[in-house]
């Protein structure tokens, strides 16, 4: 049991008492001192690593970037490459397409879709086009005119273009604009929709079959 001293306090006693509260406090503030100051040091470390990581973050970013950068470079190089690439063999293909139709025509007698035509000519295009178009093949004679598209591949997608070819064609060339207008469309291949497609716009199909070029045009439309 704790014993309570009652005795009367006396100016030593009370002095004593205060040297004694006095050195509390002084080892208070201490503690606290050094509390602090131990705190610093770890705020102080944290940063100091944070800041490293920050830098070693941003230096794996800007590398990042760059190995990225490099990257896209390199990648839109290849696929240039591979889009000239493609696009010369899709103008050798179209070239070599038109050139056979071309030749197809021309050694033959001319006589498509129900008339014979006196003169055959190729790549056909006005200097001062009012609208901008080109004609792949054309074949004239007093009252009619034959527009052929060549295409190695066809789609049907061309259709509406071709269609528009009668009307550019009576604009750009005027001296013709009365002539009845026919539509061809030449392809090494067709598929079934295509000749579909072509069967309900009026445009002739001209397609190989084996070393003989085929000529539907039995539902032929005068443009």
């Amino acid at each position: 049991m704790e014993r309570i001293d009652n005795s009367p306090a006396t100016p030593e006693s009370v002095w004593a008492l205060l040297r004694e509260i006095a050195e509390r406090q002084k080892n208070a503030d201490i503690q606290i001192e050094k509390s602090r100051a131990e705190f610093d040091e770890r705020i102080e470390k944290s940063r100091v690593e944070f800041e490293k990581s920050r830098v070693e973050f941003e230096k794996s970013r800007v590398e990042f970037d760059m190995r990225l950068k490099a990257s896209e470079e390199s990648f839109n190089r290849r696929m240039k490459k591979m889009d000239d690439r493609y696009g010369s063999m899709t103008n050798n293909f179209g070239s070599f397409a038109e050139e056979y139709f071309f030749n197809s025509f021309e050694n033959g007698k001319q006589d498509f879709f129900g008339e014979k035509f006196d003169s055959i000519e190729r790549n056909v295009k006005r200097l001062k086009p009012v609208i901008k178009d080109e004609y792949d093949i054309v074949m004239l004679n007093c009252t009619s005119v034959a527009i052929v598209e060549t295409k190695f591949r066809a789609h049907e997608n061309d259709l509406p273009k071709i269609v528009k070819k009668a009307e550019t064609f009576k604009i750009n060339f005027p001296d013709f604009a009365n002539h009845r207008i026919y539509l061809g469309l030449a392809s090494m291949s067709f598929y079934p929709k295509l000749e579909e497609d072509c069967v309900k716009v009026g445009i002739a199909i001209i397609k190989q079959v084996g070393e003989t070029v085929i000529i539907n045009d039995n539902h032929l439309k005068v443009f």
